[in-house]
């Protein structure tokens, strides 16, 4: 798979910044900038919130078993992916590097983002993001896409030349190891 963000879409009213000082709801819901637009999607339920929780335990225990204590996985914080393009995420989980006491954090310091689609997520808005994180330079990308009554899919993602290369892909309870900052077994049974 290859993303690539047009430099053609027009460009909302938001700025990051203006994203930054935006009081975030109190219900859980999250508020991400897109191409300048302020966009809210309702709070993770608890198949998310427990695939996004398996998951940042996996990367943890990985990172502190290949002693990658300059590794950070944090869950649902403020990335501000391009200023220029008016765009900012929330990712459900993050590998970060440097130092974890920010707000948010600049598209650079991410190593690993990981996305869990809910039947929600528009088609729009996953093409999006993946391409503005190709674009943001974020090494790799991981997405969990939970269907509705069935088993969740994963997918790893590196970053090459002009996208995202999918370099594995897992359903029905099978166990990958997946590219990362540190190499990572996925069991995606464990994510239901």
């Amino acid at each position: 798979m290859s993303a690539e963000v047009s430099m053609f879409h027009p460009l909302g009213p938001n700025t990051v910044e203006d994203w930054l000082v935006e009081e975030q709801p109190a219900d859980g819901s999250r508020l991400e900038l897109i191409w300048g637009y302020l966009y809210m999607t309702p709070p993770p339920g608890g198949p998310h919130q427990y695939a996004s929780f398996e998951l940042a335990v996996m990367l943890r225990d990985a990172l502190r078993a290949a002693e990658r204590f300059d590794l950070h996985v944090l869950p649902a914080v403020g990335v501000r992916i391009s200023t220029p393009l008016r765009t900012a995420f929330i990712p459900d989980i993050s590998v970060m590097v440097g130092g974890i006491n920010h707000v948010s954090f600049a598209a650079e310091n991410i190593l690993l983002a990981v996305e869990v689609w809910s039947p929600g997520n528009t088609r729009e808005e996953r093409d999006t993001k993946i391409a503005a994180y190709a674009a943001a330079r974020v090494p790799y990308l991981w997405i969990v896409e939970l269907p509705d009554g069935k088993p969740a899919r994963f997918w790893g993602y590196n970053l090459g030349e002009t996208g995202y290369r999918q370099e594995v892909f897992a359903r029905d309870g099978e166990t990958v190891k997946v590219p990362g900052p540190v190499p990572v077994v996925v069991d995606t049974a464990q994510l239901r």
